[in-house]
């Protein structure tokens, strides 16, 4: 009697849920390879502490063979999937590579949505790698040390005006972050230039910053970040962003500190499935986060529009995809061959935060809304245990800690870059 072929597994992503998949599955019979562009998980939510010289990036990532590479079934492929073909079961990398299936788990993640406008982003960068933090932040750190060295406060003005679109959570926490180290925590090491030259502007499309906190914390926000000194600018569309300007029907801001922090768009290695998709480009998926058609493909993540029971869709959020990935990972460890069609995802939600600054964040947990310092110390807690890792745990509290007491950002270096 001939041995049972072992069956082959595939991931694509090492964020949450990817990683959260192949854990799950670490006790599994099967092979599991997980694929990425990169060779490191980042939590990307703190992203903007790296651009605003908070954290270090290696504070927030950590190698994917660390995390998982200690599982004998589970093998990682540094390389950047090109081509999914679910009718013949393989995988095409950019480097011509095919990689055979049983079973595939894809969860790619997102960028930013430029709608439309592609030239935007070589003038406003967003945030979803640490390419683009240390980016964001040398531009930041760059505009401050050409400020300094201007006489005249009208010919720096530019230098001192940061523009943040986009205000949900990454843009809102930019914006307060922003406010912190350039109207106190730098300012003491700069002696020709004033806080009160700082300019901030987060500029949002839509009637409300946070969209999709209940209004009171949402207004709360506004107002924290008001009192920072952001100038918050609701029901303002953008409509046109070019070099060092960024306009709107009325009127324009010159500055070379542009930001975008808008929305996302799934990635474009979905157009493949040649599966229903919504207007961000995330596959519909079903009950078990599988594919109409393809049963053995599951979407996970920023790239699943999965249903949130009321009549909307789940948020891309961390704790969505770390979920969906332990969900699919025991699923496929428990049944080989004949699914369970009872089986359905769940989504459990421990609530909504944001941080607006040092002691300041509002907070949505089960109902109970929380603000201010209470909100705060919950939101850094949650955070710290998101984070893969005891030494990016301790590294990050005791940073924290750090600026806390001490008001000081330690990573402000130029290393090259240029405006």
């Amino acid at each position: 009697m001939s041995k049972e072929k072992q069956r082959h597994i595939v991931i694509v992503g090492g964020g949450f849920g990817g990683i959260s998949a192949a854990r799950e599955l670490r006790k599994s019979d099967a092979k599991i390879t997980l694929i990425d562009k990169t060779n490191h998980h980042l939590f990307q939510p703190l992203l903007y502490q790296v651009a605003t010289a908070a954290l270090s990036p290696g504070d927030i990532a950590a190698p994917i063979r660390a995390i998982v590479g200690k599982y004998s079934n589970v093998s990682v492929l540094l390389g950047e999937v090109e081509k999914v073909d679910p009718e013949h079961q393989h995988l095409i990398l950019s480097d011509g590579r095919i990689i055979p299936y049983d079973e595939l788990i894809l969860s790619p993640g997102s960028g930013y949505n430029y709608f439309g406008n592609d030239s935007w982003k070589e003038h406003a960068p967003g945030l979803k790698s640490i390419g683009d933090a240390l980016r964001v932040r040398e531009r930041i750190l760059l505009s401050l040390e050409e400020a300094e060295q201007i006489d005249d406060p009208k010919l720096r003005e530019p230098y001192l005006t940061f523009v943040i679109v986009g205000g949900g959570p990454t843009g809102v926490e930019m914006a307060g972050a922003i406010a912190e180290i350039a109207k106190r925590t730098m300012m003491r090491d700069y002696k020709n230039i004033s806080p009160n030259e700082v300019r901030i502007f987060l500029v949002e499309a839509a009637s409300g910053i946070l969209n999709g906190f209940p209004e009171s914390l949402s207004e709360k926000a506004r107002k924290m970040l008001e009192k920072m000194g952001v100038r918050v600018l609701l029901n303002t569309p953008v409509m046109n962003i070019g070099k060092d300007r960024v306009s709107f029907k009325q009127g324009s801001i010159e500055t070379p500190n542009l930001i975008w922090a808008a929305g996302v768009v799934a990635s474009p290695l979905l157009s493949c499935l040649n599966v229903e998709q919504d207007r961000t480009g995330r596959v519909k998926v079903k009950g078990d986060l599988s594919i109409p058609v393809y049963p053995n493909v599951f979407v996970l993540g920023d790239a699943a529009h999965a249903d949130d029971g009321k009549g909307g869709s789940l948020p891309a959020l961390a704790p969505v995809a770390q979920q969906q990935g332990q969900f699919v990972g025991k699923y496929l460890r428990k049944h080989r061959g004949n699914r369970d069609q009872a089986a359905q995802f769940h989504y459990v939600d421990k609530g909504t935060m944001a941080t607006i600054g040092r002691a300041k964040a509002v907070a949505d947990i089960r109902g109970l809304k929380f603000s201010g310092f209470v909100a705060w110390f919950l939101w850094s807690f949650v955070h710290i245990l998101f984070l893969i890792g005891f030494r990016n745990r301790f590294r990050v509290f005791a940073e924290w800690t750090w600026y806390y007491f001490s008001f000081k950002r330690g990573v402000r270096l130029i290393t090259g870059r240029s405006l």
